[in-house]
């Protein structure tokens, strides 16, 4: 029989209010005691999020503007390098800990890559080494936590955070990128956009997104044994979270 999960469905917002989301989500089930926890959020503005422990980044990206609106600069709770969320879908599951860590993040992963099969898109772990940790850029580099093309195309980045024996797992999710916004953040060229896999519409498309958040859910149902029943934040959880969020926000630097 399947645990019972809650679905949190699709926000759009700021990255710190979205950051202190995914702590909160974990916040919850640590406290609370609460079932798994999945939600699905984008980024408004767009912003770049850090790494917990990335202590160095260029300085322009104190000042980054992109189509005359600030680029938010945000901390996440767990490790890697700089995400530039633009264009993106980012997945966030709080869960219990049942098995050992690095198992659970293959039990998502696999189900990511189960997803996106039925989309007719092949994904596999990247394979990249220590130099990873000299990049600024998250999505320059592939890492064996990474998912990634037959082409070479990064498709998804995650990371993790564990608490006593509570998991949060959120990741990047790459449709959209901008050639000329991520040229003006880091400075280099983006891999061509040829790579991109077919499967994704040349443009941002609700109906894709729709489509690819249910199998997404889906998979994870059969790959962690739960199903997700939606159930929206109530506008209390949503002041709470913003209670939280204006703390974030000063914790960049």
């Amino acid at each position: 029989m399947h645990q019972q999960g809650r679905l949190i469905s699709t926000r759009v917002t700021t990255g710190t209010e979205q950051m202190a989301t995914d702590c909160w989500l974990l916040d919850q089930l640590i406290t609370k005691q609460l079932p798994p926890i999945l939600r699905f959020y984008q980024w408004s503005p767009i912003a770049l999020s850090l790494g917990y422990h990335q202590k160095e980044w260029p300085d322009h990206w104190q000042t980054l503007t992109w189509q005359g609106q600030p680029v938010e600069l945000v901390r996440r709770p767990t490790g890697g390098r700089a995400v530039l969320h633009q264009g993106d879908l980012t997945y966030a599951i709080a869960l219990p800990l049942t098995v050992r860590r690095q198992e659970a993040y293959r039990q998502i992963c696999d189900a990511l890559i189960a997803a996106w099969q039925q989309l007719g898109v092949e994904l596999h772990y990247g394979t990249a080494g220590r130099g990873y940790r000299h990049q600024a850029n998250c999505f320059a580099m592939a890492t064996a936590a990474d998912l990634i093309t037959p082409a070479g195309y990064k498709l998804v980045g995650s990371a993790q955070l564990r608490r006593d024996r509570y998991l949060l797992q959120h990741g990047s999710i790459r449709l959209w990128p901008d050639a000329a916004c991520h040229r003006q953040v880091f400075g280099e060229n983006m891999a061509p956009m040829a790579e991109r896999p077919l499967a994704i519409p040349t443009a941002p498309d609700e109906t894709f997104l729709e489509q690819l958040k249910g199998l997404i859910q889906q998979a994870l149902t059969q790959s962690l044994g739960m199903t997700f029943a939606a159930l929206p934040l109530s506008a209390a959880e949503i002041a709470e979270i913003r209670a939280r969020s204006s703390s974030l926000a000063r914790a960049v630097i």
